[in-house]
């Protein structure tokens, strides 16, 4: 059986949209990669029930967030919802509460959208972030970058510009309300973060300090312990890095990082404790790894590279963690997204 992936892309080059990218598993390769969705800047995106598609949408100067049905390869838009200025960076998909989530790095705004039956999307929420703001010349105002959900249904927030981790309670109408506010050393520059599947632990990425934060989660009340830092990339490295992705795998063990600059996924495995050490780093065979993903059965690992216009594919070792190359060079462009479909 053959296992499909999204692509979200930038489309100021050669891109027209969202790519569908074909894995077959016999022949370990990349078989296919086709236009799927037509669309201006679809830059990151969520697969959820009955083949929807939710994606960040910018037509002309306005941007916000579309859903789509991708049914028999068939792409319908369903709904957008946009507003003057730069789109979200990124979005999150509560399918149980029928909300999506969008995080604007550009506005510092998280908003939040009732997904309705026929998939249509409709404001309920929005939140600005206001505040002290890190010491790099990237975080020159508040920059939402990660909007998503914490194991026990909260929503949890990463902006870089403050070194900020938020969390909220979402009611069932999809209002926020804030509960907690992490702070990691400045600079850190919070991107993305993931969760442990025994939901007691969470793995912060900072992109402008190419650091990755263990942290304890206590969701009596919704509030972070730290635990242990450590790097992404060798202590010797002095090129600009910008981590990116992170990815764990379903029991736990293992976690993936992205690594623009040195252009590598960084692997760890997990401890007894839940630190983690550094056990392989990888190169992507390309520019700019912005995000990669697991398979469904986690037996590959694909990673785009955006400035560079390729694919990687590697086959994983379930016991080890750990990667190794199997196909470079697949022609694929301005991808910055990867999604199991």
């Amino acid at each position: 059986m053959t296992e499909q992936f999204l692509i979200g892309t930038y489309t100021k080059k050669d891109s027209k949209g969202v790519y569908k990218v074909t894995l077959d598993p016999q022949k370990e390769e990349i078989t296919k990669v086709e236009l799927a969705i037509p669309s201006q800047k679809p830059a990151y995106l969520q697969v959820g029930s009955d083949k929807r598609v939710y994606a960040v949408k910018q037509v002309d100067d306005q941007g916000g967030v579309a859903s789509y049905s991708l049914k028999d390869d068939n792409a319908k838009m369903l709904s957008k919802v946009l507003a003057a200025g730069a789109p979200p960076a990124y979005v999150g998909l509560d399918e149980k509460r029928h909300l999506l989530y969008s995080a604007n790095y550009h506005t510092a705004k998280v908003d939040v959208f009732k997904i309705n039956d026929d998939g249509t999307l409709t404001q309920t929420d929005s939140v600005l972030h206001q505040g002290a703001t890190g010491p790099q010349p990237e975080q020159d105002s508040p920059h939402v970058h990660f909007a998503d959900l914490t194991p026990d249904q909260r929503l949890v927030v990463c902006d870089l510009g403050m070194d900020l981790v938020v969390v909220y309670d979402v009611s069932a109408d999809g209002k926020l309300t804030a509960v907690s506010r992490y702070k990691s050393e400045d600079g850190f520059g919070s991107r993305h973060i993931a969760f442990h599947p025994n939901g007691k632990y969470a793995y912060l990425l900072g992109e402008l300090s190419s650091k990755l934060e263990v942290l304890k989660y206590n969701a009596t009340d919704g509030t972070f312990s730290h635990v242990q830092t450590i790097k992404t990339i060798p202590d010797d490295w002095t090129a600009h890095n910008g981590a990116a992705a992170i990815r764990l795998s379903k029991d736990g063990k293992f976690i993936y990082t992205s690594n623009r600059g040195e252009n590598t996924i960084a692997v760890f495995e997990v401890q007894p404790d839940f630190t983690v050490k550094h056990i392989q780093s990888i190169s992507t065979e390309g520019d700019f790894p912005r995000d990669f993903n697991l398979s469904s059965d986690e037996s590959f690992l694909l990673a785009s590279n955006q400035n560079s216009d390729n694919l990687t594919l590697y086959k994983r070792d379930p016991e080890t963690g750990k990667l190794t190359l199997l196909q470079k060079d697949v022609a694929c462009p301005e991808p910055v997204c990867v999604q199991r479909f």
